[in-house]
């Protein structure tokens, strides 16, 4: 197609979503030209829609932008082909070496807290130090694990974010609760510029007593600790634990690009202590 030829409904499209994304990363078109190799004069023409791009071009411009598979399969499908990343359940057959990593992941890292999340902060798995540390939430709530989570998620999936921020979930079980709510919602609001359940995820806890004004007050230009760790106090002990996120390398499957390991470190010996106490394991 030529920059004389009418437009089409679906390099329209295309075009809108690419300049979207690059703006969203912000990116100069030269920039992404350079890097998909090809012309800021053709790039241009892509976003205006008055080029159709080829599927592999379409695929060189989504790893310059370092999109997801969905993206990719959403661009995809706006620019009339097929999508080409398959999502399969986690249950499923052939997943069974994911699920097996996972979990023996989950169980080296006892007694320390783990957990497997999707993309949108949902549990999927979980260890039983994490299991521990959500019923003594509940217990000292007066409630089950199970009338714990209902509380904060109604008939929802059981979702990470909304335990550590609903007002009678975990958050009041921290001391730092003001430090450790601006980080999660500045990461959450990054989250949903382009995943929209994590743009109906932050809809939900901005609802909470007092978010709304939280967030109004982060300051984006402050120094922040490079690890920020969230102090918990629970019957008058303090256990103080900071995370790391991982996730697979590579992945070529929907479903396994969406899935992070948390993983949570006492931040301190008295930390450690505690957890292992909890778990039985007394020296």
């Amino acid at each position: 197609m030529n920059a004389s030829q009418p437009m089409s409904a679906a390099s329209t499209r295309f075009g809108e979503s690419l300049r979207q994304a690059r703006s969203q990363r912000r990116r100069s078109q030269l920039d992404l030209a350079l890097s998909a190799g090809l012309s800021q004069r053709h790039l241009s023409f892509l976003e205006s829609g008055r080029s159709q791009p080829s599927r592999a071009m379409l695929l060189r411009l989504a790893e310059a932008l370092d999109l997801g598979l969905a993206d990719r399969n959403d661009w995809l499908i706006a620019a009339g082909f097929a999508p080409i990343y398959a999502q399969r359940a986690i249950e499923a057959p052939d997943m069974a070496p994911v699920r097996e990593a996972l979990a023996r992941m989950l169980r080296h890292h006892e007694p320390f807290p783990a957990m497997v999340i999707d993309r949108a902060w949902n549990l999927v798995m979980a260890n039983q130090a994490t299991q521990r540390m959500i019923a003594t939430g509940a217990m000292l709530a007066g409630l089950t694990e199970d009338a714990l989570w209902r509380k904060v998620c109604g008939d929802g999936p059981r979702n990470m974010i909304q335990m550590s921020l609903h007002p009678e979930g975990l958050r009041t079980l921290v001391v730092n609760a003001d430090e450790v709510v601006v980080a999660i919602l500045s990461r959450l609001s990054q989250e949903a510029l382009d995943h929209p359940p994590s743009a109906r995820l932050r809809d939900v806890v901005m609802a909470y007593p007092g978010m709304k004004a939280t967030a109004r007050n982060i300051d984006v230009t402050a120094r922040l600790s490079p690890v920020l760790a969230t102090h918990f106090r629970i019957a008058g002990q303090d256990l103080k634990l900071f995370a790391m996120l991982s996730r697979f390398d590579m992945p070529r499957d929907l479903t396994a690009e969406d899935l992070r390991v948390e993983t949570l470190y006492p931040a301190d010996a008295a930390s450690e202590a505690l957890l292992r106490a909890l778990a039985g394991d007394r020296p």
